[in-house]
């Protein structure tokens, strides 16, 4: 693929169906718990419509120049995704909590107040163009998904039961995977923010998250590896099996 994205953003929009034919799946569930299907649901139909209308925040990237590649669009769709994916993750915590231990409930809440702050962010990372401020919604992840370890590696010691130990494994495995991928990926934004100290007025940022697109298919353009992991994992593959699979498992329970 070398430095050229093209091939690869066509073949991302495979990730569509595979998230469409998820929904469907978690749409059929016999006993739905809506702390997780509902959810599933709200991702898996914003990731189905990002990997048809991929975009990248910084610089106004779009593959497609059309008004559905609009930054601010995206960007609401991703608001109300992440909030309920991360909700859903800290329900798991919480139902798997037996114990009531105090401190595990509150790292599941700290998980959503913490995406909430990380929304803010990124609003603000959109509206002004400095790269700092995606420095610290990413580090909010980093918040995220250490938490969610941390809480499921008590649970794994505590709970026994085999459909609870598969989500908690889960848990650890991708933060085993997802955190040191993350300290990657903050040091690659810390070095972009130092190099570009632009600034713009808040109006003008907003403006143009609404209307302008910059058509680019070169990898740079696109984040480069990380960006490709990140858009491969998140909206198409990994992300979108997770969130299913929870929801079937907890409304199973």
């Amino acid at each position: 693929m070398g430095r050229n994205f093209e091939l690869f953003l066509w073949a991302l929009k495979l990730g569509a169906p595979i998230n469409l034919y998820l929904l469907a799946r978690t749409l059929g569930i016999a006993a739905p718990d809506p702390h997780v299907v509902v959810p599933a649901l709200i991702l898996l139909g914003v990731s189905a419509f990002r990997c048809v209308f991929p975009n990248r925040y910084v610089g106004n990237v779009v593959f497609h120049d059309g008004p559905a590649s609009s930054i601010a669009l995206t960007r609401l769709l991703a608001t109300f995704s992440e909030v309920a994916y991360t909700y859903q993750f800290a329900y798991v915590l919480r139902v798997l909590n037996l114990g009531r231990v105090g401190w595990v409930d509150a790292l599941a809440w700290l998980m959503v107040a913490q995406v909430v702050v990380s929304q803010g962010f990124v609003w603000s990372a959109i509206a002004t163009r400095r790269l700092r401020l995606y420095f610290y919604e990413e580090l909010g992840w980093f918040v995220i998904f250490a938490a969610n370890t941390l809480a499921s590696a008590y649970l794994y010691a505590t709970v026994d039961t085999a459909d609870a130990e598969v989500l908690l494994v889960l848990n650890l495995v991708f933060g085993a995977g997802y955190l040191p991928w993350q300290v990657l990926h903050l040091r690659s934004l810390r070095v972009e923010a130092a190099a570009q100290p632009v600034r713009v007025d808040v109006r003008v940022g907003l403006r143009d998250a609404i209307h302008e697109r910059n058509r680019r298919i070169d990898a740079e353009g696109w984040g480069g590896l990380i960006g490709l992991t990140w858009m491969i994992a998140y909206w198409a593959t990994l992300i979108p099996l997770w969130v299913h699979y929870v929801a079937v498992v907890v409304s199973g329970r």
